[in-house]
């Protein structure tokens, strides 16, 4: 993998990633839904993140600020990201019920989010490449409930599979963070010390200080991979 250089998180970060949460769960998501009936997960994408590429549908994305409908005619209506009301009306979906209030939006923390994003779904997708065809590894997707992109990897049977993504943070984090969560509690817990669930972490400010993060995240996956095969 090319080495990248990570920014750290501006003071901001957190007020604007929840925001987008809500963008994400309220808006994108449903957007989907509309036109699909599938709900569920997203994917990231260049400044952001939106519903996967589908013959025939329009895409629904965000772009810094931008809420950006891709036509399926290939035209292409973009609007700013004001409340989450006026969102959905952009992309035709009913504002019955959600906020008019404002957004609390920062473009930088949006530009540092988006590429949170693209360093994560690149370093599973390299994990999913090294996937043995026994692991049943699912490609990379962004979830909507709790905003991060992972994968499943591993075999359940024998307690090996595990959950490894990358979290834009969350109530017990104010950073991001690269995690592996097992699907089964470990029997030696040592290694397994994240904070607010069962698992194992690690921080976006150590990835931002290495000189190459994607390694680092890459081999974090890797260890806690070979420590359940090994359980």
């Amino acid at each position: 993998m090319a080495q990248i250089q990570l920014q750290a998180t501006p003071n901001d970060f957190a007020e604007t990633r929840e925001s987008l949460h809500r963008v994400a769960e309220q808006i994108v998501s449903p957007a989907r839904a509309a036109a699909t009936g599938k709900a569920f997960s997203l994917v990231a994408l260049p400044g952001g993140f939106g519903t996967p590429a589908l013959p025939g549908q329009d895409r629904v994305r965000v772009d810094g600020l931008d809420l950006v409908v891709e036509g399926s005619d290939g035209g292409e209506q973009r609007v700013r990201l004001t409340s989450l009301a006026e969102s959905a009306r952009a992309v035709g979906l009913p504002a019955d019920g959600l906020s008019d209030e404002p957004l609390t939006l920062n473009l930088a923390a949006a530009e540092v989010l988006a590429a949170v994003y693209t360093f994560g779904d690149g370093v599973l997708r390299a994990l999913y490449g090294e996937a043995e065809p026994s692991a049943t590894a699912t490609m990379p997707e962004l979830w909507p409930e709790h905003f991060d992109v992972a994968i499943e990897h591993g075999d359940a049977a024998t307690g090996a599979r595990a959950t490894y993504g990358l979290s834009p943070g969350d109530a017990d984090h104010a950073e991001p963070y690269v995690y592996v969560a097992p699907w089964s509690p470990p029997a030696d817990l040592r290694i397994w010390q994240a904070v607010g669930f069962t698992g194992a972490e690690l921080s976006w400010s150590d990835l931002v200080t290495s000189d190459d993060p994607s390694a680092v995240a890459l081999q974090f996956f890797r260890e806690h991979r070979e420590a359940l095969s090994a359980s």
